[in-house]
């Protein structure tokens, strides 16, 4: 029985998330031809929304989608007149005749590389050398997370246009130096890691704490960052940046629940109801990261790690012990000497020192201009501003803050803050909020 429109674009937008990357991965996988991937892929997707509302919604869609673009790309090629062998490669993706069956080849694929997931053959692939780390991160984020150019800009604090420019440079280098589309033997894969590291990360926090919109969390970006991230540690054990990253994100995704109140306002770190918390992903994250750690080789997901459990294995907000905090993002700026962690170390020591020590540090990022643009600058030094009672520099700084940020709950989080300002509320304590996932 067919569905409502309103019904069937729901079910597409739902499928663009879940299988977007994999209808790109297997395409790409066999043709080798990133742009047909794409297209093929945006062409499948369009003509779900224009079938589903009629024949209703597949019990496969992944199937579908993969069916849809593969007949797409047999066209395209047979425009091309690229010769039978290309052809047949492309036509063997249908070795059934019902795309819905449970036999098809739309399951995950192998080859002797050992990587189980066509969509993370395709990272260690476009995580290539050649390719500055950026480029490898961002051209994977568009390609198998879909994500806009604008929101890879976002994450990499970069403009739409800059970001674009970026990309097609990556793909241009990609085809003049023959870079292939396979991936690398075993022993290549721990020079790629770090590419791929990069590029779940980045999709667990679009999903964790997205970058514009209305909904702030998009819980299937996290969940398949989460996924790859299992993949990978099975993957790679010896890698104790891989189990790194596996046990940030689970802790990271455990506090969800108690992120946003019943009408999907801001609850900050402070506030949250640990009740809310899942103890099952706390538990599993603070075991991997002990494992990683046994191996002696630190890293800086392994230091983000151990920062969240620092909130997370707190009983209240109140034993959050947050110079170890301060100290570890002192390590981890070793690791990363980015403005970013500078903040969130300003936030630490905000916290553990008081906040004239962590203005003192923001105020000399904002000074550096490193940060210019960055909503959650202006937004601790608001905070600080606050607890030192000085209504007047909070409020200025909630509305630049305001100004920049880019979801909608944040900027009813930051009118409410601004509001209170604005009626001489200088008491209370931090907020407790990180500028990485919170």
């Amino acid at each position: 029985m067919a569905v409502v429109t309103t019904d069937a674009r729901a079910a597409v937008d739902l499928a663009f998330r879940e299988e977007w990357g994999r209808v790109v991965a297997t395409l790409i996988r066999v043709t080798g031809d990133w742009d047909l991937a794409e297209e093929c892929a945006q062409d499948a997707f369009a003509m779900a929304l224009q079938r589903w509302p009629a024949d209703g919604v597949p019990r496969r869609p992944g199937a579908w989608l993969t069916t849809a673009a593969r007949n797409r790309a047999i066209d395209v090629l047979r425009r091309r007149a690229v010769g039978a062998a290309k052809l047949r490669e492309v036509a063997a993706l249908s070795v059934s005749a019902d795309p819905q069956s449970p036999g098809s080849v739309f399951e995950p694929s192998t080859d002797h590389s050992g990587v189980p997931d066509d969509r993370l053959r395709l990272m260690f692939t476009c995580c290539h050398p050649a390719l500055s780390l950026e480029a490898r991160v961002a051209l994977t984020l568009r390609t198998l997370a879909g994500l806009t150019t604008a929101e890879i800009a976002r994450a990499f604090l970069s403009s739409e246009a800059t970001m674009a420019k970026r990309l097609v440079r990556a793909k241009q280098k990609i085809a003049q130096a023959g870079i292939p589309y396979r991936v690398p033997p075993a022993h290549l894969l721990p020079e790629r890691l770090p590419g791929v590291l990069g590029v779940v990360y980045l999709l667990f926090n679009e999903g964790y704490s997205a970058t514009t919109g209305a909904d702030l969390i998009r819980q299937g970006l996290s969940a398949e960052a989460i996924r790859l991230g299992r993949v990978l540690t099975r993957l790679m054990p010896a890698e104790p940046e891989a189990s790194g990253l596996l046990a940030l994100m689970l802790m990271h995704d455990a506090r969800r629940a108690a992120r946003l109140d019943g009408d999907g306002e801001i609850v900050t770190l402070e506030d949250q109801d640990r009740s809310l918390w899942d103890t099952a992903s706390i538990s599993e994250g603070v075991a991997v990261l002990e494992g990683a750690l046994a191996s002696g080789r630190p890293g800086p997901y392994q230091v983000q790690a151990a920062i969240a459990a620092c909130h997370v294995t707190a009983a209240a907000a109140a034993d959050t012990d947050w110079a170890q905090i301060a100290l570890l993002y002192g390590q981890l700026a070793r690791f990363l000497p980015t403005p970013v962690v500078e903040l969130n170390r300003a936030v630490a020591v905000g916290m553990s020192e008081g906040p004239l020590a962590g203005l003192v540090l923001a105020e000399a990022l904002s000074e550096s201009g490193k940060l210019a643009g960055y909503h959650l600058l202006p937004a601790t030094k608001a905070d600080m501003y606050r607890r030192l009672g000085q209504a007047d520099e909070a409020a200025a700084c909630y509305r630049e803050a305001l100004e920049l940020a880019s979801t909608d709950a944040e900027r009813r989080y930051l009118a409410r803050r601004l509001a209170e300002t604005g009626a001489g509320s200088g008491s209370g304590s931090g907020s407790g909020r990180e500028t990485g996932p919170g």
